[in-house]
């Protein structure tokens, strides 16, 4: 049970980064076309439970987004992270993180929202990761940091 709402927050936050989700009917439409079916009362507690927010577009509409907060509770993030996370390696500074075929994004938002200040920024496929990051050095103590997580 537990998996499976870690799965499904992972997919909304991966929805969320992917397209202009302006409502929670969107959000489950879109739920439900990736082969997650979900109910209206599921959406809204997913919503609050990840503390989705509105943010507004240039076009005067709106749009779901995870919102960084400064005391925020980073274990759902972990959770999503050690779900899809796989392998990590580094090229200089450029850190590789290897998922579960269809978790890069939500991974990749999961690290986002972890906010790393050696990550520069990330570009994330259906099963890969490249993060910018400052410097080789950084990189070396990222790839620790992100090996001891998944301990």
């Amino acid at each position: 049970m537990e998996s499976m709402k870690t799965a499904r927050h992972a997919k909304i936050l991966e929805i969320i980064a992917k397209y202009e989700v302006e409502t929670q009917e969107e959000l489950a439409a879109r739920l439900v076309a990736e082969g997650c079916p979900v109910t209206q009362a599921t959406v809204s507690r997913d919503i609050r439970e990840l503390k989705l927010t509105k943010v507004s577009l240039s076009s005067g509409r709106q749009k779901y987004a995870a919102i960084a907060h400064p005391q925020k509770d980073l274990s759902k993030y972990i959770r999503i992270f050690r779900d899809g996370y796989r392998s990590v390696d580094m090229a200089q500074n450029i850190l590789v993180i290897k998922t579960v075929s269809g978790m890069a994004m939500a991974v990749a938002a999961a690290l986002d929202a972890m906010e790393y200040e050696e990550i520069v920024g990330s570009i994330a496929g259906d099963d890969t990761i490249m993060c910018a990051v400052r410097t080789v050095e950084d990189t070396a103590a990222l790839v620790k940091r992100l090996r001891r997580m998944m301990r």
